[in-house]
Formats: C-alpha cells, sequence, structure tokens
C-alpha cells in the first residue's frame, strides 16, 4: 500500500537529509542480512488486485473517494486515479487449502466493493488497460487526493526538465503521442503477486521470478488495446515503462526488467541507493531501524520483479518479492491461478542444485520478457536448458510440471493444486487469455470498445475463466 506524505513541497535540506538517512539504512539493511535477521520459515503469498471503477457507458468513473468512505476498509485503498481502486489480500502461509482461501477472501471483497459501487452508479472491473479510457481522462483533474501523487507528478516533471513524455508503441498498430503528467501511468492496472522469502534464498527466487516473467506475461495477457489502437497483447508493459521515464539511459527507467540477476538480493537497495534519484523526500522521524527512508525510496522505483521490506505484526522484519508482470482480471478465478503458477514455480526453481540463472543468460531472459508480453503465448523463446519454442509450447511441456513440483514441495493439497493449475492448462488447451478474448470481440464486432467492455465485464462477472469465455 502507498505510503501517504505530508505534503509535496521539498527543500534542498530535505534531499539532503533524506539522502543521509537512505545511505544509513541501506547500511543497517546490509548488516541485518550478513547477521541473519531474516531465516527460514514457512512460505507466505499475499497479493494485491488493482481495479477500475466504470459508470453506465461503461467509462472510467472518478469516484474512488465516495467508495472508500462507506467502505471503511483498510484493505481497500486509492490508486493514482480515481477511477481506480486497490484491494489487498491478507498474507497465508502456502500449504493446504491456502490458495482456495485466498480466492474465498479476493471474491468476498471485490463483491463488498461492487455492491457499494452498484449504489453510488458504478461497477468494477478488472483488466489491464480499460478499453474504452482515453487521453481526456488522464489528466490531473482525475488524481485522487493525496500528497504523493501530487509530489510524484511534480517531481518525475522535474527530473524531466519540464519535457513532456514521449510515447511511442509499436504492436499490430503504432501509438505515438506526447503527454504532460504521471496520469498514464494510472491505465495500467496490475495483479501484483507478492512471495515472502528468507534472506538466504532471496537472490534465488528473485532471480527465478525473472525466468518467469516471460511465461507469465505471456499466460496472463489482458491489454492489447489504448485508445483505439491494437498494440502488444500486454500493452500495459511498454505504457508504464514510458510513462514514469525521465530521461534517456538505464537509470532514467524508473520501471524496468532490470540490468542482470542478483548475486545477493542488496544488489537491489544499492542499487537503489547509488542509480536512482530520490523521488520523495519525506524525512521521517522514525527511528532507524524502520527503514522509513529505504522503503519510501523503494517504493519509487517500479522493477517488474521487486524486493520488499516488510514488518511482522511483533516488529520483526521480513522480506518479499514482489512479482508485477501479471495485468488484473479477467477474473478472480483466473488471477489466483496465475498466482498458483508463480507460487509453484518459483519455489521449485530455487530450489534447483544448479540455479537456473546459470542455465539462461539474462540477456535471453530479458529478451524473452519483452516478446512475450508483445506476442503472447505464440512468442518464441529461449528457455531452460538451451531449448527454443513457443511460451505455449515450454507452458505445456514443462512449466505445469514445474509449477505442480514446487506447489506439492510447499505443502499444498493435491486437490488445490489440480484446481488451481488446470484453469492454467485450460487457457493453454484453448490459447485463450484476455487479450486473445478481446482481439477476438473486435475481429468479429469491431472496434466498439463500449460494447467489448461492456460484454467483457458480462462474462467477468459470470465468475468464469477466461479460456471459457465464449465470443
Amino acid at each position: 500500500m502507498g505510503q501517504e506524505i505530508a505534503d509535496s513541497n521539498f527543500s534542498r535540506d530535505d534531499f539532503r537529509r533524506f539522502a543521509e538517512h537512505l545511505e544509513a539504512e541501506t547500511r543497517t539493511l546490509e548488516r541485518w542480512l550478513a547477521e541473519g535477521r531474516f531465516p527460514a520459515a514457512d512460505h507466505v503469498g499475499g497479493f494485491e488486485l488493482e481495479a477500475w471503477l466504470v459508470d453506465g457507458e461503461a467509462s472510467p468513473m472518478a469516484a474512488n473517494d465516495q467508495l472508500l468512505g462507506e467502505l471503511d476498509d483498510p484493505f481497500v485503498v486509492p490508486e493514482l486515479a480515481q477511477f481506480n481502486l486497490e484491494l489487498n489480500g491478507s498474507p497465508r502461509i502456502l500449504r493446504g487449502d491456502a490458495l482456495s482461501r485466498f480466492s474465498s477472501e479476493l471474491e468476498e471483497t471485490w463483491n463488498r466493493c461492487n455492491r457499494v459501487a452498484r449504489r453510488n452508479g458504478a461497477r468494477l472491473a478488472m483488466i489491464g488497460i480499460l478499453p474504452t479510457v482515453t487521453r481526456e481522462h488522464l489528466t490531473p483533474a482525475n488524481m485522487s487526493a493525496m500528497n504523493r501523487y501530487q509530489a510524484l507528478d511534480e517531481q518525475l516533471e522535474r527530473l524531466r526538465g519540464g519535457r513532456p513524455l514521449e510515447i511511442d508503441i509499436a504492436g499490430h498498430d503504432r501509438l505515438r503521442f506526447s503527454h504532460r503528467d504521471v496520469m498514464l501511468e494510472s491505465a495500467t492496472t496490475s495483479f501484483q503477486i507478492h512471495l515472502r522469502v528468507d534472506g538466504q534464498n532471496a537472490a534465488r527466487v528473485y532471480n527465478a521470478a525473472k525466468i518467469l516473467s516471460a511465461p507469465m506475461v505471456a499466460l496472463s495477457a489482458n491489454s492489447p488495446f489504448l485508445f483505439g489502437a491494437d498494440l502488444w497483447n500486454e500493452t500495459r508493459i511498454p505504457l508504464f515503462e514510458q510513462a514514469v521515464r525521465v530521461g534517456r539511459g538505464e537509470y532514467t527507467n524508473r520501471v524496468s526488467f532490470g540490468l542482470g540477476y542478483v548475486g545477493s538480493i542488496m544488489d537491489c537497495f544499492r542499487g537503489n541507493l547509488e542509480r536512482y534519484e530520490v523521488l520523495l523526500p519525506r524525512v521521517s522521524e522514525e527511528p532507524e531501524e524502520r527503514l522509513s527512508h529505504l522503503r519510501l525510496h523503494n517504493g519509487t522505483i517500479w522493477r517488474w520483479n521487486r524486493p520488499l521490506v516488510g514488518f511482522d505484526a511483533d516488529g520483526a522484519p521480513h522480506l518479499r518479492i514482489e512479482h508485477r508482470v501479471v495485468p488484473a482480471g479477467p477474473t478472480v478465478a483466473d488471477a489466483i491461478a496465475n498466482a498458483a503458477l508463480f507460487f509453484g514455480a518459483a519455489c521449485a526453481l530455487a530450489r534447483w542444485e544448479i540455479p537456473p540463472e546459470q542455465e539462461l543468460p539474462f540477456e535471453d531472459a530479458r529478451d524473452n520478457f519483452y516478446r512475450a508480453a508483445r506476442f503472447g503465448l505464440d512468442a518464441r523463446m529461449r528457455w531452460l536448458g538451451g531449448r527454443t519454442a513457443t511460451v505455449r509450447e515450454i507452458c505445456h511441456d514443462s512449466l505445469l510440471l514445474l509449477a505442480e513440483e514446487g506447489l506439492h514441495a510447499l505443502g499444498i493439497d493435491d486437490r488445490e493444486i489440480g484446481h488451481w493449475l488446470g484453469i492454467i492448462r485450460g487457457r493453454l488447451t484453448s490459447g485463450q487469455t484476455g487479450a486473445v478474448w478481446q482481439r477476438a470481440w473486435v475481429a468479429r464486432h469491431g472496434k466498439q470498445f463500449r460494447e467489448l467492455t461492456e460484454s467483457y465485464l458480462e462474462w467477468q462477472e459470470s465468475g468464469r475463466p477466461v479460456h471459457l469465455w465464449p465470443i
């Protein structure tokens, strides 16, 4: 959940003092890792789901403040735009029927939010990019009333030297335009999967998450359209990267796949300190051991796989890997199936005697990711062991087995594994992701984006996984 700040006005002294705290807290985290402050424990999973509020015309509806006030739920919080919400799940130990418990909780929260939304003339949509969103929706007038977002916009513009963003996405069509503020980011909504890790194993899980990013983004793709243009299977990937870019060069990308695998999870936090300018220099009075400055700075660097530091109820610190490549939707069932695949495959790869990152060069993992985001299940990628095949073939032949092995090792019930991976298997058999379904609908009915969105919402509300949706 995003940390709020007192205001958006910062002085040079704020930046200086923040930098001093950030350096000290980075040393503290490094010491904690060396001392074993993050011991091995049960694997814990969690998630965040970003959603849209839409009106009777199936267009974005800027009304999250009223809905949030009525809900009064700390697990449902605002996002950047007033037409977005974030639904958070309770962390759970990954064993037994944990996946079904995730599903039940998310279903209950989703339905409760939808009931309140309908009382206010709205309804919720979970989709990577809403087909009906226009540039007129993506303005500061629709920004949520949080100082954090105002400050982000101001600081990103400062780092760009006042220049506008230049967006250029080439897919089936090509879309080029200029934009002046951070609100483009609000057009990209995701299902972020969290996996708690111990200090010793954190780098292995982080590297596994990078390797898995290509098949995960292809399997879950749900964002083919933006402003009427047919672009990538998961257009959210290039749009988010370009929406917060502050200049030329790798270190100006606040959203990226990264520069390589890591030998220690500290590589990420040292990189944060050494390579990325501070955006939100809110100086905290909390003790150094709360790592307030390190966590706030890390929250303004949106790697597709991001390590997070959190604290348990008793104050003990923990580490999580946040897997950010998966878009929202199409249904709760699809989202939990995606999480099951990631939990199982990441844990299995992290247990390999020979680390899989030694078999797949980082450059191949990165190229796989962008190719999979663009071309979906038909993308060809280089996989472990030197095999080259389509994402669909690799997922069917090896990734499902890998995920099954990992879920068994975690202690997930056999029936659970069969059910949730069965949804992934059905998607692979049919070849139908959310992006494929949207394109097929448009191929039959034309670019009628309101009608597309209404049809999408009808099937979403049925609860049937996307591989079972007719056109």
